[in-house]
């Protein structure tokens, strides 16, 4: 009988075949401890190292913003708070008044305008026919009331000359020098002559009436041509340019947009604890992130009165903490209109508000804008 020799399962045991790593092992007992392939280790050791690597530099980058938020932030003393916002100026739109064309252009994008400045011209030429129309009127409605004061001259004079009769007659019938008819009809004549006064005193009234219309007609025209002249209302800067000429615009129809240059203002938000000490009138100071060692003196002209974002109904300290109010802190309009030229709406910067007025400005707020 054959006999059926053991398994020899060593690793050094000698072998007539070359083995290859893509044959399998069979297993021959279920107690044998398993086996884990290298590679499966090597894999779990890169996918470790990789993790410890994004954890560091997510470590490192948390530190370096905490570090550039420190040294963002300014340092101020107690009493004087601070916000990120931007520089702005009111906006102006150039309308127009009536419908019509546009017929002429002065200005355009960029240019710095004066008050008072003709920026425009709408076409008017069926105004000036109807003004025109209104001169003739005028023209017409005097001549008329010319007439209408010769009347009353005449009805005037014809008054009087009747009283005169009038009175001789008075005098010769008692005498019995007239018969009383004459004086009936002197009477008559006298009553008659003041009643055409009447008539020609009203009718000269109505021509003065009627003058004034005119003349009220011929100043709504000139008006409404001096409406189609489109003028700059403040100093300032042509922001936008809307329309072109030869474009037929509505009423209403925008031309320009303009900067005024003597409002310029900076909103910022504060919270609740500083908000609450800030009033109307409040020193204030801006600095621009594109001249930083400008320092403009302002003052706050608004606090709003409701937080412009509130996380929920307000019950608990925490959350009142969190309400952000707009305060708006404006330039001197005097200082404004010597430096108009430099008007710049748009630039960032940080505004700064002294809320106790006996905290003194740091040295680096103390300056102030070139006269």
């Amino acid at each position: 009988m054959p006999t059926h020799m053991p398994l020899d399962l060593r690793p050094d045991q000698p072998s007539d075949q070359p083995t290859t790593r893509s044959e399998v092992v069979p297993v021959v007992s279920a107690k044998l401890p398993a086996v884990v392939p290298p590679n499966h280790q090597r894999a779990r050791r890169r996918k470790f190292r990789r993790w410890l690597f994004v954890a560091a530099l997510l470590a490192a980058a948390a530190g370096g913003f905490g570090t550039w938020w420190l040294r963002l932030a300014p340092t101020l003393p107690p009493g004087i708070a601070w916000g990120n916002g931007r520089l702005e100026s009111d906006e102006i739109d150039i309308d127009t008044k009536f419908a019509g064309r546009i017929a002429k252009l002065f200005v355009d994008e960029g240019d710095m305008v004066a008050a008072g400045q003709v920026l425009a011209m709408m076409d008017t030429q069926d105004l000036e026919a109807s003004l025109r129309k209104a001169e003739a009127l005028v023209s017409q409605a005097e001549r008329t009331l010319e007439a209408a004061r010769a009347n009353v001259d005449q009805q005037k004079a014809q008054v009087v000359f009747a009283k005169q009769e009038l009175e001789r007659m008075r005098f010769l019938v008692p005498k019995g020098f007239a018969p009383k008819e004459l004086l009936d009809q002197r009477q008559q004549q006298v009553d008659g002559g003041l009643a055409a006064l009447a008539a020609a005193t009203e009718t000269m009234k109505g021509a003065e009436h009627a003058l004034d219309a005119a003349t009220h007609d011929v100043e709504l025209y000139q008006v409404n041509i001096a409406d189609n002249t489109l003028v700059a209302p403040r100093l300032g800067r042509i922001q936008y340019r809307v329309a072109n000429v030869g474009e037929v615009l509505p009423a209403g129809g925008k031309v320009f947009t303009m900067l005024d240059a003597a409002y310029v203002y900076m909103d910022i938000y504060l919270p609740t604890l500083q908000a609450g000490r800030v009033k109307a009138g409040t020193d204030a100071r801006i600095v621009l992130d594109a001249y930083p060692d400008l320092v403009i003196p302002a003052k706050v002209v608004f606090l709003a009165d409701q937080a412009q974002f509130t996380p929920k109904t307000v019950e608990t300290k925490d959350e009142r903490d969190k309400l952000m109010f707009r305060v708006r802190v404006r330039i001197d309009p005097e200082r404004l209109a010597a430096h108009a030229s430099s008007v710049r709406s748009g630039l960032p910067g940080e505004s700064y508000v002294r809320l106790d007025p006996t905290v003194a400005w740091p040295p680096k707020l103390q300056g102030a804008a070139p006269q």
